[in-house]
C-alpha cells in the first residue's frame, strides 16, 4: 500500500474515532468561530454550525460567555477546565465539563483551540439524589417516629373501643389513625419526589377537576383549623396534558403551607385560603394558592425554593416547596410568588395550554 493510501486510511481512522467519542469536540479560531465539529456535536446542533460562534451554538446567545476556557487558552497558551451549561435546541439544559487546549503553529503561536465537552449532568444528578435522600431521612426521622407513635396510639384506642363495644371511642381512635396515615403519606410522597427525578406520567385531564379533588381533601382539615377554604375554579379552562399525581402533590403542598401559615398567624381573627384555576393569557392557564397570613420578608422569599430551607424552624423540613419547584420544572411551567409582610402570600403556577383556541367570555 502506498504512503498516500496509508495517509488517507489514517485520516479516516482518526475521524471515525473522533466521531465515535460520546462527547462534543470542536476546534475554534480566535473569534470563537467553529472550524471543525465532530459528528456528535453536529447531530445535536445541526450540520450548519461550521463558521458560527461557539456561544451562539451552545448557548443561543449573541454575546461571549463571561467565563470562557478558550479565551484563557488563547491568552496564556495553557489547558483550562471549567464547568458550564449548554442549551439544546429543545430547551434542555445540560451540565458539562469543558476542556480547552491550544493548537500551535510551527513557531509556537496559538493558531486555534480544541474544546472538548463532557456531559456530567447525569453523574451530578445521581449524587444530588443520594445526598437529598440521606438528608431527607435524617430530617424526617423525628417526624416519622411521632407519626408511628400516633398510629400506635390510635390503633390502641380503636381496639379498646371494639373490646368495650364503644363505637364512639372506636371512631375517635380511627380519626387519629386516619390523620397519621395522611401525614405519613404526604411525607413519603415528598421524599420520593425530592430524592429522585421522576418523569411525569402525562394524561389528558381537567386542571379544574384536579384542583377540586385536592381542595376537597383539605376541606375538613381547614375547617378543623378554623380557616375558610374557597375554591374559585373557571370551568371553561380546557383539558390539557398533565401528570395528575404530580399536580395534586404540588397543589397539596402549597395548600398545606398556606393552611399552616394561617394557623400560626394569631394576629388575625379570620383566615381565608383561596385555590384558583383560570386563564393566564391566550396561551397559558394558571393555578393560584393564596392566603391572608403573615406573608414573607425578602430573605425568606429569596431562599424559598432552596433545598431543605424552611421558615418554620424545627417543625419544617423544607421538602414541600422543593417538590413544588421540581414538579413545575418537569412540566416546563413557571411559578410566581407575590407576598407582603402582614398581608399574605400568593403562589401562581403558569402552564401552557395544549389548545390555543380559547373562550375567554
Amino acid at each position: 500500500m502506498s504512503d498516500s493510501n496509508n495517509s488517507e486510511l489514517m485520516d479516516l481512522t482518526f475521524k471515525s474515532i473522533i466521531d465515535a467519542l460520546p462527547c462534543y469536540i470542536m476546534i475554534q479560531d480566535q473569534d470563537y468561530k467553529i472550524l471543525f465539529a465532530n459528528q456528535k456535536l453536529k447531530s445535536d446542533f445541526g450540520d450548519d454550525i461550521i463558521s458560527l460562534s461557539c456561544y451562539s451554538v451552545l448557548k443561543g446567545s449573541h454575546h461571549q460567555c463571561n467565563v470562557c476556557p478558550v479565551r484563557k487558552t488563547f491568552k496564556d497558551k495553557k489547558v483550562h477546565i471549567i464547568e458550564e451549561t449548554i442549551h439544546l435546541s429543545d430547551g434542555t439544559v445540560i451540565e458539562m465539563i469543558a476542556y480547552s487546549a491550544p493548537l500551535f503553529d510551527a513557531v509556537g503561536n496559538v493558531r486555534a483551540c480544541i474544546k472538548l465537552l463532557v456531559n456530567v449532568g447525569t453523574i451530578k444528578d445521581t449524587h444530588r439524589e443520594l445526598v437529598t435522600l440521606g438528608q431527607s431521612i435524617a430530617l424526617l426521622s423525628h417526624d416519622i417516629k411521632n407519626i408511628l407513635e400516633g398510629l400506635q396510639g390510635g390503633a390502641y384506642v380503636v381496639e379498646e373501643g371494639i373490646k368495650d363495644a364503644d363505637t364512639e371511642l372506636s371512631g375517635r381512635g380511627w380519626d387519629i389513625v386516619k390523620k397519621n396515615i395522611t401525614e405519613i403519606t404526604g411525607i413519603t410522597q415528598n421524599i420520593l419526589y425530592s430524592a429522585k427525578e421522576r418523569k411525569p406520567k402525562m394524561k389528558i385531564i381537567s386542571p379544574v377537576e384536579v384542583a377540586r379533588q385536592t381542595g376537597q381533601l383539605f376541606a375538613e382539615k381547614a375547617s378543623s383549623m378554623g380557616i375558610q377554604l374557597l375554591l374559585q375554579l373557571n370551568p371553561k379552562v380546557p383539558r390539557v396534558s398533565l401528570d395528575p399525581t404530580g399536580i395534586s402533590r404540588m397543589l397539596g403542598n402549597l395548600l398545606w403551607n398556606s393552611l399552616q401559615a394561617c394557623h400560626t398567624n394569631t394576629e388575625k381573627s379570620k383566615h381565608i385560603v383561596y385555590v384558583r384555576v383560570d386563564y393566564y393569557d391566550y396561551n397559558h392557564f394558571m393555578y393560584e394558592v393564596e392566603d391572608n397570613a403573615y406573608g414573607m420578608d425578602t430573605q425568606i422569599r429569596k431562599n424559598l425554593f432552596k433545598e431543605f430551607f424552611s421558615s418554620k424552624g424545627d417543625s419544617g423540613t423544607g421538602l414541600g416547596l422543593m417538590v413544588v419547584e421540581r414538579i413545575i420544572r418537569n412540566h416546563q411551567g413557571k411559578i410566581e410568588v407575590l407576598t407582603k409582610p402582614g398581608k399574605g402570600s400568593l403562589f401562581r403556577i403558569i402552564f401552557r395550554l395544549d389548545n390555543k383556541k380559547l373562550d375567554l367570555n
